[in-house]
């Protein structure tokens, strides 16, 4: 049916439809009206932040496997292979009454000294010392002074005694370890085999 026009008072027409209501085609939510009202999430915000929100965290995560990738690339360069050191177990050992302070070499690579302040005598020590380093004890008594001495033994065998008297007496022990034969080196690489 056709539309007419009536005029009101302003001078403006007003349409009137004259079709019947049910005739007329239901405006649904077609993809033109979906994309120009979109649904509000909870939160009263649209679904374009959370789609958003997933592409930064997808984001961050390719960056984060991204950085591991290039560190793992990063990483693989050759690492020296650990060479075991020969030792020779090597006793210190300190005798007397009192405390006294101890410095004496354990195994390292380097053959590095340890220090022991303020010990109760007497004390014994076993370590493993590097071969070619020299094993040695070194006491010093406090202030109250007093007597203590020190001994070394290398695998089991006496080397040296020294005693150390009086206020802040000093006593050494000091032997001699061999250095690594070519043939304890092949023992030793075949020992981490």
């Amino acid at each position: 049916m056709p539309s007419t026009r009536k005029p009101d008072d302003a001078g403006t027409a007003e349409v009137a439809d004259t079709e019947d209501v049910a005739d007329t085609p239901e405006v649904t939510d077609s993809p033109e009206v979906a994309e120009e009202n979109p649904p509000e999430a909870p939160g009263g915000k649209t679904s374009k932040g959370a789609d958003r929100r997933g592409i930064v965290v997808g984001g961050v995560l390719l960056a984060a496997s991204a950085g591991v990738v290039v560190y793992g690339v990063l990483n693989t360069a050759e690492k020296p292979e650990q060479h075991h050191v020969p030792t020779a177990a090597v006793t210190y050992e300190v005798e007397g009454d009192g405390t006294a302070d101890i410095t004496y070499q354990a195994r390292s690579e380097s053959g590095d000294a340890v220090v022991a302040n303020g010990v109760t005598l007497p004390w014994k020590k076993t370590v493993n010392v590097p071969l070619g380093k020299a094993p040695l004890v070194t006491i010093t008594l406090g202030e109250k002074g007093g007597r203590a001495s020190c001994q070394l033994a290398v695998r089991g065998r006496h080397v040296q005694t020294a005693t150390a008297f009086g206020r802040f007496g000093r006593a050494t022990c000091q032997g001699e370890l061999p250095s690594p034969e070519p043939s304890d080196a092949n023992a030793a690489g075949q020992e981490g085999s």
